[in-house]
């Protein structure tokens, strides 16, 4: 599945979010003894393991008024004795006097970094929860500045993406098959035992040794995108000790990865509607003056870019795939969409450098060539959540009508990517199932309703599957809804958060 992560939308509209460095002492937050609990989890009548002892973090003073700090917590947490890997946090002490608790946070990806976000709301969330909460953030397993998954070479990534993720013919198709195993093997061969270790339940039972770490009895999140599954998660695994949840941008957890692409195509697809409807409306709209003529102006530009790439830089071309991620990275943000404008008529006078810009903000590749390891930690993270989309040609070629009649422009691309995981070196350890989270305080999970990367029907989904799940509709545009410029969603969540109000099922905002 193609990523979601709400701190690349924070970036698209704020400018990048600069990575603290840590420096001075503060020792004074020390956790709670571990507990062995054996508490039973809901996830499919497994029980949790015994929670291990821990050692407190340490905090340090980092810029922006922060602090920083390592957890350490177990490669497998059904060895709680055995190796340990460190988790990289940050938080924000609550400003006001009558603190509630912790914040914790996660924007999503997988693979996107919650330190960066802290830094981000530290700032920029209401007032009130910055008063009420610490605002926390760390970088789940495999991400960032945690014990991260490392795969290819930055040179190695800028092949990759340059791949033919749409193949036409058999050395195509080889070169995109093999590309993707070399992928693998590179993840295999850089990140050891790690890798078979960064699933969404081992970053939510990492989730709960934090909670305990930062001395509260109850989670109290903001999980954003792919965030909503470890949220979700979390309840699933530790209901009892749910505080108060927000799930924004929900993904279904019930659906296979094969109808997940597929429906999130179609939400990619909506999303590229709206943003012609935009461009037209305006009156002066060089894609078109109707919004099939900027689909099909759109199509033709991919079309020929498959035969006769664009220059880009100095090193790279601007193919029909880096085009393709190119278009779909700006969809995630309504402000970006006048940028999104301006590269497509860039590229219709023979100037791909725009659309390569774009490609390389969803990527997080640096003007320095080098790229974060958020893609690395995605591939790892969604290929042990799941069995993969699709297991071989015949696959993709018997579920390629049913992506195209979902997502014409975005289709092709998203089939093909179900082979992502096919010769993964790890096996999967995870299946689709619903999350009822039975016993959980109210969760409220947010919506929109033209969300491209997690399209509104997963909303309602998990809202409905959730025991205590209420939904928040958000009638826009754009990847997720909280702090994106609606008063009626940021009151209604903050309201939640600070003091347990819950909006009525079905309220919609605008």
């Amino acid at each position: 599945m193609m990523r979601g992560s709400c701190a690349k939308v924070a970036a698209a509209a704020l400018g990048l979010l600069l990575v603290a460095g840590c420096s001075g002492s503060d020792s004074s937050s020390k956790p709670p003894p571990g507990k062995d609990d054996g508490a039973p989890s809901s996830r499919s009548g497994a029980t949790n393991p015994p929670t291990p002892a821990l050692d407190p973090i340490v905090w340090t003073d980092c810029s922006g008024g922060l602090k920083c700090g390592t957890l350490q917590v177990p490669l497998d947490h059904a060895k709680p004795d055995g190796p340990r890997i460190k988790l990289a946090v940050t938080k924000k002490p609550a400003t006001g006097s009558k603190r509630i608790g912790s914040l914790v946070l996660n924007p999503g990806g997988p693979g996107g970094s919650g330190v960066d976000y802290a830094r981000y709301a530290a700032t920029s969330y209401p007032a009130e929860l910055r008063r009420a909460f610490d605002i926390v953030g760390f970088d789940p397993r495999g991400v960032g500045r945690s014990t991260a998954v490392t795969c290819l070479t930055d040179n190695g990534m800028d092949t990759f993406t340059q791949l033919d993720a749409t193949p036409d013919t058999p050395d195509e198709e080889k070169a995109w098959v093999d590309g993707t195993r070399a992928y693998g093997k590179a993840c295999a061969d850089k990140s050891g035992d790690l890798l078979g270790h960064v699933s969404t339940v081992d970053a939510a039972r990492d989730m709960d040794l934090l909670r305990a770490s930062l001395g509260d009895d109850k989670l109290y999140y903001v999980g954003a995108s792919y965030g909503t599954f470890l949220g979700a998660t979390y309840a699933e695994l530790y209901p009892d000790r749910v505080g108060r949840l927000v799930l924004d941008g929900a993904m279904d957890p019930s659906q296979p990865v094969s109808v997940a692409n597929r429906v999130q195509g179609g939400g990619f697809e909506t999303a590229l509607a709206a943003f012609l409807d935009d461009c037209v409306g305006g009156g002066s709209c060089s894609l078109g003056s109707t919004r099939a003529a900027g689909l099909a102006r759109i199509r033709g530009l991919l079309d020929q870019l498959d035969a006769r790439p664009l220059p880009g830089d100095a090193t790279r071309k601007v193919t029909e795939s880096i085009a393709t991620t190119g278009i779909l990275s700006p969809l995630y943000a309504k402000e970006q969409w006048p940028r999104l404008r301006q590269a497509l008529e860039a590229a219709q006078r023979g100037d791909g450098g725009p659309l390569l810009e774009l490609n390389d903000q969803y990527y997080e590749r640096g003007p320095d060539g080098k790229y974060s390891n958020l893609m690395y930690a995605n591939l790892a993270v969604n290929c042990l959540d799941g069995p993969p989309a699709a297991g071989s040609r015949a696959d993709v070629e018997r579920d390629l009508p049913a992506y195209l009649a979902d997502s014409p422009t975005f289709g092709r691309n998203l089939a093909w990517a179900g082979l992502s995981c096919t010769a993964w070196p790890v096996a999967p350890t995870g299946t689709p199932h619903p999350i009822k989270a039975e016993g959980a305080a109210p969760i409220l999970v947010v919506g929109t309703t033209r969300d491209p990367a997690t399209p509104y029907v997963w909303a309602q989904a998990l809202a409905g599957q959730l025991a205590s799940g209420t939904l928040l509709t958000y009638d826009g545009d754009g990847h997720t809804a909280f702090g994106r410029g609606s008063d009626c969603v940021d009151r209604a969540v903050v309201d939640y958060l600070t003091q347990g109000t819950v909006p009525n099922d079905g309220k919609t905002c605008r």
